[in-house]
C-alpha cells in the first residue's frame, strides 16, 4: 500500500491534463445528450483546442472553427459533384490544405478532417448531416473555451524563479570579488553562468504565457524583468573577462572589488542602479585623476580597470531601465 502511494505522489498530473480531461468529458457528454451521431469525436476537437494559454486557446479554436466550416462546402462540391471513393478524399485534401495554409488556418487540418471522413462514411451528404457537424465542431470548441476561461496565477512562480535567479547574480558577482581579492579563479563560473541562463530563459518563457493569458495586456512586470536580468549575463560574461585579466594594481582592484560587493548585497528588483551609477562616476573620476604609468604592462592592466568600469556601467544602466519596481 505504502508504495503504491509513494508511485501516485511521483505521477504528477500537470495543469493542462486535468483540463483536458474534464473538457474531453463535458462536450462527449453534452454531444450524446444532444444526440448527436460520432458524438466522441467532439473529444478531438476538444483535445486540439485545450492550449497552456487564453490567446493560444482563441487563436487554435479560431482556426480550427474556420477549417472545419470550410471542409464542409468541400466535401459536398468533391463528394457529390465526383463520387464517394478513397481518391477523391485524396483530391479534396490536395485542395483543401492548400487552402487553409492560404487562409492561415492549416492548424484546423485534422479536425477538419474529421468532418470530411464523417461526410465520406455517411456516403450521403443533406442538412441533417450538416448540422450534426456543426453540433460537434461547436461543442467541441465551446468546451476547451469553457475550461480554458480560467488560467491560474503565474506569479508565485515568477517569483520564486525571481529570487533565485537573485541569488545566482549575487554568487556570480561575489566570484569577481573573490579573484579581485585572492587572486583565485573559479573554473565553475561559465558552468554557473550557463545554468542561470537557462533559468531566465525559463522563467521568461514562464512570464511570457503570462502576458498570452490577458488579451489587453502586451507585456509585464516579469517579462520585463527577467529580459533585462538575461541582457545583464551578458554583460557579466564579458565582466569576468576583463576582471580576470587584471593581476596587478591591488589598490584599484580593491576599489572594484568593494564596489562588486555592496552591488551584489542590492540584487533586487528595486531599482537602485542610479544610486550605483553615481558611485561608479567617483571611482572612475578618481581613477581618471591619478598618474599614468610609465610602465606598459601597468598601462595596459589600468586600461582593463577602465573597461570593468564601462561593463559595469553598462550593467546599470540596463538595470535603470526597470523603471517600476515591484509592489
Amino acid at each position: 500500500m505504502h508504495v503504491a502511494i509513494k508511485s501516485l505522489k511521483k505521477y504528477k498530473i500537470g495543469y493542462r491534463t486535468a483540463k483536458t480531461a474534464v473538457a474531453v468529458s463535458v462536450g462527449i457528454t453534452i454531444a450524446q445528450l444532444c444526440n448527436l451521431d460520432f458524438f466522441v469525436s467532439s473529444a478531438i476537437i476538444t483535445i486540439l483546442c485545450v492550449q497552456n494559454s487564453k490567446k493560444k486557446s482563441l487563436h487554435s479554436a479560431f482556426a480550427r472553427f474556420v477549417a472545419c466550416m470550410l471542409s464542409i462546402p468541400f466535401s459536398y462540391v468533391f463528394f457529390e459533384g465526383i463520387a464517394y471513393q478513397p481518391y477523391v478524399i485524396g483530391l479534396l485534401l490536395l485542395v483543401f490544405i492548400p487552402t487553409t495554409v492560404l487562409l492561415k488556418v492549416n492548424e484546423g487540418v485534422v479536425t477538419s478532417t474529421v468532418i470530411i471522413l464523417h461526410i465520406y462514411s455517411r456516403n450521403n451528404m443533406n442538412w441533417d448531416i450538416i448540422l450534426n457537424e456543426l453540433g460537434l465542431i461547436v461543442i467541441g470548441i465551446g468546451a476547451a473555451l469553457l475550461v480554458n476561461s480560467y488560467m491560474p496565477s503565474l506569479d508565485k512562480e515568477m517569483k520564486t524563479y525571481q529570487k533565485k535567479i537573485e541569488k545566482h547574480f549575487q554568487e556570480l558577482l561575489m566570484e569577481m570579488v573573490h579573484f579581485l581579492r585572492e587572486n583565485e579563479c573559479d573554473i565553475n563560473f561559465q558552468k554557473k553562468l550557463k545554468a542561470t541562463s537557462k533559468e531566465v530563459q525559463i522563467a521568461k518563457s514562464l512570464a511570457f504565457r503570462d502576458v498570452e493569458n490577458h488579451f489587453t495586456r502586451k507585456e509585464n512586470y516579469y517579462y520585463k524583468y527577467f529580459t533585462i536580468r538575461e541582457k545583464q549575463l551578458d554583460v557579466m560574461d564579458r565582466l569576468f573577462a576583463r576582471v580576470t585579466g587584471v593581476s596587478t594594481l591591488i589598490e584599484q582592484r580593491e576599489v572594484v572589488a568593494a564596489f562588486l560587493e555592496e552591488l551584489s548585497l542590492c540584487v533586487h528588483s528595486g531599482n537602485t542602479a542610479q544610486l550605483f551609477l553615481s558611485k561608479l562616476k567617483k571611482i572612475e573620476d578618481k581613477i581618471k585623476n591619478e598618474d599614468l604609468p610609465n610602465n606598459w604592462e601597468v598601462f595596459e592592466e589600468q586600461a582593463q580597470v577602465y573597461y570593468i568600469l564601462k561593463e559595469i556601467e553598462q550593467y546599470l544602466v540596463i538595470k535603470k531601465s526597470l523603471k517600476v519596481a515591484y509592489q
